[in-house]
């Protein structure tokens, strides 16, 4: 398949919401889901959204590997979520520190629901219901909003917790996300 240019934040494209997928198991589907999973392997990303590629559809790809740039992370499996809906099951939430492909070599702590549940369809319209927690659940709630138009910068509550990763964690190997 193919690896994608990754729309930086400023692009008015990742302002736009997403619209939802109406037909499974096609073709252009199977395509763009490949494109974006040669796309985040390729970028050591730990997922990615459809906009983020620059097609406006409610698709979005998480887990399947360690990636680097989260080493404690636990491992979250590999999973295509189209037209996902979550939805807190706690009001607990969890300040943690994030990255983006769109928003390359910068990080930011932002407050996300500890523990959620999410449901959608993958590729061929097969249900997905799932109830997570920790950083599977940190993945889901970001890349889902990028089908809302939203960046991780705008979840940030005080902007002293936005910069640079070398220059934040200057111990740590420096990455663009």
């Amino acid at each position: 398949m193919a690896i994608r240019e990754v729309l930086r934040m400023g692009d008015p494209r990742l302002l736009e919401r997403s619209h939802a997928v109406e037909v499974f198991d096609t073709p252009l589907l199977h395509t763009l889901i490949d494109d974006m999973e040669d796309t985040m392997h390729a970028l050591n990303g730990a997922g990615l959204a459809a906009p983020q590629i620059g097609v406006g559809l409610r698709v979005v790809i998480f887990g399947g590997f360690r990636s680097p740039r989260y080493p404690d992370a636990e491992e979250i499996p590999y999973t295509v979520l189209v037209n996902p809906v979550i939805e807190p099951v706690s009001g607990e939430m969890e300040a943690g520190w994030e990255g983006c492909l769109s928003v390359p070599g910068m990080r930011g702590l932002v407050h996300r629901h500890l523990r959620l549940r999410y449901t959608g369809f993958d590729q061929y319209g097969k249900p997905i219901d799932r109830t997570v927690s920790d950083f599977h659940a940190r993945v889901v709630q970001h890349e889902c909003d990028h089908l809302d138009g939203i960046l991780y910068p705008m979840r940030i509550r005080d902007l002293r917790d936005f910069g640079f990763h070398d220059v934040l964690f200057p111990d740590e190997p420096d990455s663009d996300d």
